[in-house]
């Protein structure tokens, strides 16, 4: 059996794990640019870790800046199989108060024009995403959350808008209308991105505030969010500590074939370069 590897993308202090050894960066050159920064790699109760600040070290790029296709691509690369996103979002719900944690298992995109697949440039295919978050994974959290002391909601929709701006109040009362949970910048296309990778992907979003509609508390500012992460980075890397030596083994999931027939193209016309650049994620499917 193949060495397990599992990928966490988020804030810097992540990778500031007990236990953690054999550190260093790794730089990973793609196809479709440079990732937010260099990948910290590592070891932890004999799995192999690989960190990745979403927004570069010293959060240099706005969520529409981040490159989000050589950020999976280079977890991909890696040999990255389980994603574990780490996020802050704003809470759409009375019950999900500032510092509670919850496992999204749904995403609803409000973004605006990013590059939401590794398809195009002469490849087409259509995967399956109707269940955007590995069931698996996402339990795993969930228990691993609850392990360490965090209030936590298992599931719950995440919408994602493009930002860098938070919401108006107008937008933020629609979208409690719509019933979305929580409400972030960063998960889109990341989750889609990472489906077409065939990684397995599931969200920690840590609750920081309630985004502007709820009438008895501030409007979300960027102090009041800082100030809650701060406090929750340390429960974060607690459930990250737990949640890997449970994670791993023969992947049952949907998310592990999620690209065997997803290519609708004549492979006789796909362009030698487009075919090239896509070897890391359907090479398999070509042999």
């Amino acid at each position: 059996m193949s060495e397990t590897v599992i990928g966490v993308i988020g804030g810097s202090g992540l990778y500031e794990i007990e236990g953690l050894t054999d550190v260093e960066e790794v730089s990973v050159d793609t196809p479709f640019g440079e990732p937010s920064d260099k990948y910290i790699t590592g070891s932890l109760e004999g799995k192999k870790l690989v960190f990745l600040p979403r927004h570069g070290r010293g959060h240099r790029l706005t969520p529409s800046e981040i490159n989000y296709r050589a950020n999976i691509y280079g977890m991909k690369k890696l040999g990255v199989e389980y994603l574990i996103s780490v996020s802050a979002v704003g809470s759409m719900r009375e019950d999900i108060e500032p510092g509670h944690m919850v496992i999204v298992d749904q995403f609803f995109d409000q973004t605006k024009g990013r590059k939401s697949s590794f398809f195009g440039e002469g490849i087409v295919g259509h995967v399956e995403f109707a269940e955007p978050v590995c069931g698996s994974l996402g339990g795993i959290l969930y228990e691993s959350a609850k392990e360490a002391g965090a209030t936590v909601h298992k599931g719950g929709t995440y919408i994602c808008i493009e930002g860098p701006q938070f919401s108006t109040r107008a937008e933020s009362n629609i979208y409690r209308k719509w019933g979305v949970d929580v409400i972030g910048m960063t998960n889109v296309p990341e989750s889609k991105l990472a489906r077409e990778a065939e990684i397995c992907y599931s969200t920690i979003a840590l609750s920081t505030d309630y985004d502007c509609w709820h009438d008895a508390h501030e409007n979300v500012t960027v102090d009041m969010i800082l100030d809650t992460i701060s406090k929750n980075v340390s429960t974060a890397r607690a459930i990250i500590k737990d949640a890997v030596p449970k994670i791993g083994g023969e992947r049952s999931c949907k998310c592990s074939g999620a690209m065997q027939f997803a290519v609708v193209t004549d492979p006789k016309l796909i362009p030698a370069k487009t075919k090239e650049n896509m070897e890391v994620l359907i090479g398999k499917y070509n042999k």
